[in-house]
This record gives C-alpha cells, structure tokens and sequence, in this order.
C-alpha cells in the first residue's frame, strides 16, 4: 500500500491519503476513501456539532396562544389553524406518557 493523493470536493486541495489512514480505514470496514481533505473534514465535524439549523443559526420562532390555558408562547413551527397549539407546561399535562 502507498500514500495517495486525493483531491478535497469541497475546496478542491489535494491532499494526501497515507498508508496509516488506509490501514485504519480497512481495519474499520470502510470501503470509500474520504473525500474531503482534513480541514473541510473538521469544519463539517463542527457544523455538526453545533446543531443543524443553517450552522448553528437561530431558529424562527411564531407567537402563539395556547389552546388550554390561552397563554402567549413561542413554538419553534408554523403552526396550522386546524391544529391546537399549547404552552409547553399544557403540552406536557395532555402528551401521552413515554415508556
């Protein structure tokens, strides 16, 4: 086995594939060889990380009144006008309990 050269399809650097990396790779049953160079592979890591919305980005709220109790609230969905909305304490009283 020897060193390879790929190319990043993110930033398009080439970069190099070791015999380390390779051995790893086989060792854990992974077929594809990476196709992001180790930067743009942490950037994706930490975009990750920091939770989906557009990269971390804040989250559209709508103002609601809680169909129980009548309560302002803000819900993180647009709600439907064929839907009841509630506050989260309403919520939390009429949900089924989980298992």
């Amino acid at each position: 086995m020897a060193d390879k050269n790929l190319t990043c399809r993110d930033c398009g650097k080439t970069f190099v594939f070791t015999t380390g990396e390779q051995e790893f790779y086989q060792s854990r049953g992974l077929m594809n060889e990476p196709t992001r160079c180790p930067e743009c592979r942490a950037s994706k890591r930490q975009e990750r990380s920091r939770g989906g919305y557009g990269g971390g980005g804040t989250r559209e709220m709508f103002t609601v009144t809680c169909a129980a109790c009548g309560k302002e609230t803000q819900v993180p969905f647009q709600p439907r006008q064929d839907r009841p909305v509630y506050c989260s304490d309403c919520y939390s009283k009429t949900k089924p309990a989980r298992r």
